[in-house]
């Protein structure tokens, strides 16, 4: 049983006081002291002027006869002309899930992978097309069959999705190949997509993916305590599938190689700290011992790598159990002019310590983050303690944290992402599984 699967089973508990810090201060924004409004339905509580529906839910019938799965997790949004955006879906399942996964028994002739039993594993992506004027569905198929624990991902520029698969199992146990990778779906694609693994990207615990479309460069993270966090530089700009480089990131500083801040403060709150970037070979790492060949290099380590975005000119990143509490940070990495050229060892880049939670009201547990169109970021909170009790926050380009929502069912948010004109912020309800469509002032709030 993981985290998730305890945490779904609690029971639904209310925080206490919070020591030390003033309410007011916590779920400050932008425009000061706003309240959630209690959801009726029980779903989720939002600001004042803000509210959602819910425009897909976990068994519904596809157009492609198949029903969306359980397990929603990451997701990207994409515009797609006249008002219209494609939502692609991550599904977090394994190839145990069989029940809540969209197949069931159905055959699925495009499978990346199937189970001894010859069923194409449950795992993979679900595309949503939605009219932004209507706020209507159009239509809703798989996009992507037969892989494991499609967590987080990211969009490219040139329109498609990079879903990631947080999961190493090899060929021969109760499955036909080895998994651990990233693979692409094109949002315009219409139906099942071939499946085929990015494996120059790597082998290891995959978590999700950003791009900075300055360079074409993709940075990933990894969901292990003891993670890296990792670049590749393509070939070939555009076109992933054509090989590249894999790197990790290190400090230039020699003798520091820890962001964690777990047993000594490497990074402090606010603090920034110039890198480089090491290369990694034996990438495919049958052994899953990439993390710990690239950290024995001096590779920097991080606490449970999660959602990556390019925004503001920065990559922002999560990492779910770091600090000296344990609760959370959020990572601002500030690219060098000269990002993956020989001159960037002259002129680093910079990492900086943007948030780090001191208490669990302010922050806990973060995952899956966005960056709104006002500049701010849209963090999403997954944790499985004894108390489910998960949030959106917002973080103001000053650090500071406040509350945009409050999930009232017993479940993690996922996949925020909004559309392209800004109106629309679209985020997943983690299991039972629903895609919410959240309207309201994000552009000025």
């Amino acid at each position: 049983m993981d985290r998730r699967e305890f945490g779904l089973g609690l029971t639904a508990l209310a925080f206490g006081g919070l020591a030390g810090c003033a309410a007011s201060d916590l779920f400050t924004g932008s425009s000061g002291p706003s309240p959630l409004v209690a959801d009726p339905d029980g779903i989720l509580d939002l600001r004042p002027g803000y509210a959602y529906r819910v425009i897909s839910r976990g068994g519904d019938v596809m157009d492609d006869g198949h029903v969306v799965g359980d397990r929603a997790d990451g997701m990207g949004c994409f515009g797609l002309g006249n008002g219209r955006v494609a939502l692609v879906r991550n599904h977090e399942l394994q190839a145990r899930h069989h029940e809540s996964g969209p197949f069931g028994s159905r055959p699925v002739p495009l499978a990346y992978d199937r189970s001894d039993d010859g069923l194409a594993l449950p795992g993979g992506t679900s595309t949503l097309v939605y009219d932004l004027r209507s706020r209507k569905v159009e239509a809703q198929y798989q996009s992507l069959a037969g892989t494991i624990r499609n967590c987080s991902g990211g969009v490219t520029p040139w329109g498609s999705w990079l879903t990631c698969e947080e999961d190493v199992t090899r060929a021969g146990n109760g499955v036909a190949r080895d998994h651990g990778w990233v693979f692409e779906v094109p949002a315009s694609h219409k139906g099942l997509v071939e499946p085929v693994p990015l494996t120059a990207m790597g082998r290891f615990n995959h978590e999700a993916a950003a791009i900075d479309p300055a360079t074409g460069i993709v940075y990933l993270t990894e969901d292990r305590d003891d993670s890296l966090f990792y670049r590749f530089l393509p070939a070939q700009r555009g076109r992933l599938s054509a090989g590249g480089r894999l790197q990790a990131l290190a400090f230039v500083e020699p003798g520091i190689d820890d962001t964690r801040n777990w047993s000594e403060v490497t990074l402090p709150i606010g603090g920034a700290r110039p890198v480089r970037w090491i290369d990694l070979d034996g990438t495919h790492s049958p052994d899953d011992d990439l993390r710990l060949r690239g950290h024995a290099s001096s590779a920097a380590r991080f606490a449970r790598g999660e959602g990556v975005h390019f925004g503001n000119g920065s990559i922002y990143f999560c990492c779910t159990s770091g600090g000296a509490a344990k609760l959370g940070q959020v990572f601002r990495y500030r690219p060098s002019s000269a990002e993956g050229q020989p001159a960037e060892r002259s002129s680093p880049a910079m990492l900086q310590n943007f948030v780090e939670s001191t208490d669990p009201r302010m922050f806990n547990f973060g995952d899956n983050l966005t960056v709104a169109p006002n500049g701010h970021l849209v963090v999403c909170e997954d944790q499985y303690s004894l108390v489910v009790d998960n949030h959106l926050r917002g973080v103001s380009p000053a650090g500071e944290v406040y509350t945009l929502a409050r999930c009232r069912l017993q479940t993690e948010l996922a996949g925020a992402c909004f559309s392209p004109d800004g109106s629309t912020l679209f985020v997943n309800l983690y299991s039972p599984a629903m895609t919410l469509a959240i309207t309201g002032p994000w552009t000025t709030a």
